[in-house]
């Protein structure tokens, strides 16, 4: 290999977006790490909130990036969520079994991402403004279905072995450090980031997002593979409601509020185009950990949560500014 092709290899790599998101999260660590007040970021206790709560928002975030490159929005995440958590509630308190519980939430969440689907599909709606009507649609719901209050759903109470184990599973620690959720996250991960770089619907994905017409040219059924990734977006939040009613032994109607876009923003931190078509699961993966880390660090500092907004709004201002310089160099170096 010439030095010049050594050259123009290197160059890629270090401008490669998965680079870029991943010095950006090695760079926030380091800050909270040295300015928290006596270290309390990288204290076991603060590590094991942040792998948690954190964990939760990004399965989430793993879906809607999958959808974006698709060239999809989906508002209501946080609606969906808070409306499985209703279910689970409801299922609990008639005393089902959990795990059969878990199956109906899951399955909910499935449904109401196949009628975002549908609904943006058939009617040809834009599904910015279709999310958008049932993100109000079912949280004004759930609220009024819910009197707007706190309830107690502790999965713990039911005292039968399938509570235990169900707890085990979605709250439980692995040596009494690393929280269920994260796990679940990274398997989460792993297995969407197979099918959307190494299984032909993951090429389906990406050629509707980058080109619908050209996709529906090539035999592609562009509707479907849109529904399907509303499916999946909905089955993920129907999985996170029963996750977090087992951490929290409790519903509450403000749940996965304000969730859409900080999803939206981990994409975009992740290198996701907000046209669709580009996108990774390493990006996507590394962008919703930075949101969590930058959200957990703010707390940690004591500083008003009403500036992680500030945060947020500077770091996507970076990122699709660096996005747009880093493909302008790729470009450069492919020519």
């Amino acid at each position: 290999m010439s030095r010049e092709s050594q050259t123009r290899t290197w160059q890629r790599l270090l401008l490669s977006r998965s680079s870029g998101v991943l010095s950006a999260l090695i760079l926030v660590l380091i800050i909270f790490s040295f300015f928290s007040p006596e270290h309390r970021f990288v204290d076991p206790d603060n590590l094991k909130v942040l792998l948690s709560l954190g964990a939760e928002f990004s399965i989430i975030a793993l879906g809607v990036g999958m959808l974006m490159v698709c060239g999809e929005f989906d508002l209501s995440i946080g609606s969906v969520l808070v409306f499985c958590s209703f279910i689970f509630l409801k299922l609990f308190e008639l005393q089902w079994n959990p795990f059969a519980i878990t199956a109906v939430t899951i399955a909910v969440g499935g449904l109401l991402g196949l009628i975002n689907g549908l609904i943006t599909v058939r009617g040809q709606i834009p599904s910015f403004v279709t999310t958008l009507g049932t993100m109000m649609f079912w949280r004004g719901l759930t609220i009024l279905l819910s009197g707007g209050e706190q309830v107690a759903c502790d999965v713990s109470t039911m005292e039968t072995p399938a509570a235990n184990y169900f707890l085990s599973v979605f709250t439980g620690k692995i040596n009494n450090f690393m929280p269920a959720q994260f796990l679940w996250f990274s398997l989460f991960a792993v297995v969407l980031g197979i099918i959307l770089h190494y299984h032909r619907f993951g090429n389906w994905v990406y050629a509707t997002g980058d080109n619908k017409d050209a996709a529906r040219a090539m035999g592609i059924n562009t509707d479907m593979v849109k529904v399907i990734c509303f499916i999946i977006v909905g089955i993920l939040c129907g999985f996170v409601a029963c996750a977090q009613i087992g951490r929290l032994a409790c519903f509450t109607s403000r749940t996965g509020d304000g969730w859409e876009l900080k999803a939206v923003a981990a994409c975009v931190i992740g290198g996701t185009s907000l046209r669709g078509g580009i996108g990774s699961m390493t990006g996507i993966f590394l962008g919703a950990v930075i949101i969590s880390v930058i959200e957990n660090g703010l707390v940690v500092l004591r500083i008003p949560y009403f500036w992680t907004y500030v945060v947020f709004g500077l770091v996507i201002l970076f990122s699709v500014l660096s996005s747009m310089y880093i493909e302008k160099k790729l470009m450069e170096i492919h020519q």
